[in-house]
């Protein structure tokens, strides 16, 4: 597989090389697919998406696929396996468990860092290598379809939705957000951070 240089802040990431294959994605959310049920293919392909924009924002990140993998098939299955729109916590509690039965559990902080601030609406700066900060941007990426680009070329975003196309994966998040608001109209967005 071919590597590329990650983009640093202001400049373009062009055209990277896809990862195609993420086994660790693959595994978790076919153990999962029950509970995703319809939104099966939409959440797969997110997640799929959130890996690939991650590795080409991120320095480093090729090194680290497999944490990226685990940190982007967990962070918002807590969404149907506690059926909430408060996620956060639950997709975290289901990678820890994760990482502890894979002797993984060296990686729990810097998982469960990514999962907790994916929706931060600044920037992270508590964690050095780079992946905390580069999973949120990556997420960012995704679900505003490409607004927020951080440095992310309209085209390789393109390539992205072409390879995983969104099979009614945002349509669901908006779903969810309409359900939750009129019981819990003091806190809109849970997983949404400053």
């Amino acid at each position: 597989m071919s590597r590329h240089s990650p983009a640093r802040p202001g400049e373009d990431v062009v055209n990277p090389v896809l990862v195609t294959s993420i086994p660790i994605v693959d595994g978790v959310l076919d153990q999962y697919a029950p509970m995703l049920g319809n939104d099966f293919i939409g959440y797969r392909n997110h997640v799929h998406r959130v890996v690939n924009l991650c590795v080409a924002v991120t320095p480093g990140s090729r090194d680290n696929l497999e944490k990226i993998a685990v940190a982007a098939a967990f962070h918002d299955l807590g969404i149907w396996t506690d059926h909430t729109w408060d996620y956060v916590a639950p997709s975290i509690s289901l990678a820890r468990e994760y990482l502890a039965i894979h002797s993984r559990a060296d990686w729990i902080p810097e998982i469960e860092a990514m999962i907790a601030n994916h929706h931060k609406i600044t920037r992270v700066q508590a964690h050095s290598d780079g992946l905390v900060e580069g999973f949120r941007r990556a997420d960012w990426v995704d679900v505003s379809y490409g607004l927020r680009r951080f440095g992310v070329t309209r085209p390789f975003i393109k390539s992205l939705f072409t390879t995983w196309p969104s099979a009614g994966f945002h349509w669901r998040l908006v779903q969810f957000e309409a359900a939750w608001l009129p019981r819990h109209p003091l806190t809109p967005l849970p997983m949404v951070k400053l």
